[in-house]
């Protein structure tokens, strides 16, 4: 650790965030540039590098790192790093688009994001790089179908990020790790325990974040808000979730409520170790990894995510894992508890699945209060009330 925090992955804060009089110098060149649009997901992506969330990247992948990070999960420095992070383009936006020009990347409002230097232009397989990063190349896997509906061409090369992406909501939230770095230090936390989720938090995820903070210092409770599944909560409906749990249920002076803007992979084990990486860059000490952590339908086995973490050596990763089963009430205990404490069978155990939860808010009822505090289930309720009646 330096100054009492955790180091970032590879020593190094990356900032590729330009501002004063060199933004404006940038910002002209821009207006000369070629352009390339980019997607909600492209310009999370700009966004993670810009702010140092990926460090030590400080832009996006050539052919020889995504290709020694699909065969052997590092970088060619021997760094680790489990996933590619590209910038996919088609063939007819990568035309006269050579190695050693510059881009302008903008958003759908002509907005300048970015300037890419670029290092290589090339074609990818995407099978290969669907079966390295996904484990699958079955079209049913969300990873997999989004790739296959991408371009042909990757453009590889450093960003100088002029502008972040434009934000209207979770504005309070959108810390960049050296924003939390910096509260982390204020309140003297040096052992952070950090949580991803993309999904709200019941009571199971409650018990797992109070066993984890009984062991450090604070917790970072950092849901992913960039793009995730069309059937996934909207991001504001899980952070109104967030708020009000830990209002009633949570010593707020040991909790910070921050968001990641990357979007989801859902590559299962390789983007758990990648969520971890990320964690770590934002000052974070411990990660806590679940069953079937970023897994999608039955791709992954349901504790893949956390095996992997046995791949690498602790000081090579250097932020812990903590590892926890499915947590339930279990009525014979009378409380929390998971298969390591509980000694009782599903008999005695609250559980219920997501399609079951689902039908009671969509009925507005309230779920089991063993399952879900009461508070949240109603959000969640009203939220679903207001959805638009699909014909």
């Amino acid at each position: 650790m330096s100054g009492g925090l955790i180091a970032p992955h590879g020593g190094r804060l990356v900032n590729r965030l330009i501002t004063g009089d060199g933004r404006q110098a940038a910002l002209t060149r821009a207006a000369r540039l070629p352009t390339i649009t980019l997607d909600g997901w492209a310009q999370s992506d700009v966004e993670v590098i810009a702010t140092g969330a990926l460090s030590p990247l400080e832009g996006f992948m050539s052919e020889a790192e995504v290709t020694h990070v699909l065969e052997h999960r590092r970088l060619p420095s021997g760094l680790v790093w489990t996933l590619p992070v590209t910038l996919i383009v088609t063939e007819a936006e990568a035309n006269g688009i050579d190695a050693g020009r510059e881009v302008a990347l903008v958003d759908e409002a002509r907005t300048p994001l970015a300037i890419l230097t670029v290092t290589q232009a090339y074609r990818y397989d995407k099978m290969a790089y669907a079966q390295g990063s996904f484990g699958t190349t079955d079209r049913a896997h969300p990873g997999v179908s989004r790739l296959l509906a991408q371009g042909e061409v990757f453009l590889a090369g450093p960003l100088t990020v002029v502008t972040l992406p434009r934000h209207d909501d979770v504005l309070a939230n959108r810390l960049t790790p050296a924003q939390t770095r910096a509260e982390f230090a204020q309140r003297g936390w040096q052992r952070v325990v950090g949580f991803q989720t993309r999904n709200p938090i019941h009571r199971a995820h409650e018990y797992l974040l109070k066993v984890a903070l009984e062991v450090t210092d604070g917790l970072l409770i950092h849901p992913l808000v960039g793009e995730t599944k069309a059937d996934d909560v909207p991001a504001e409906v899980r952070m109104r979730c967030y708020e009000v749990l830990i209002e009633k249920y949570f010593p707020r002076d040991r909790v910070l409520l921050a968001v990641n803007p990357a979007s989801m992979r859902y590559a299962g084990p390789r983007e758990a170790v990648f969520h971890a990486i990320v964690r770590k860059n934002y000052g974070c000490t411990h990660f806590i990894v679940g069953r079937d952590h970023a897994g999608a339908g039955t791709f992954y086995g349901p504790f893949d995510a956390q095996r992997i973490f046995s791949e690498f050596a602790p000081e090579e990763l250097g932020i812990t894992p903590l590892f926890f089963d499915n947590a339930f009430y279990c009525r014979a205990c009378g409380g929390m508890a998971s298969t390591k404490s509980c000694p009782h069978g599903p008999a005695s155990r609250v559980s219920l699945s997501g399609t079951a939860v689902r039908a009671l808010l969509k009925e507005g009822k309230l779920p089991p209060p063993e399952f879900s505090r009461p508070e949240v289930a109603q959000i969640l309720i009203e939220a679903m009330a207001a959805q638009p009646v699909r014909t």
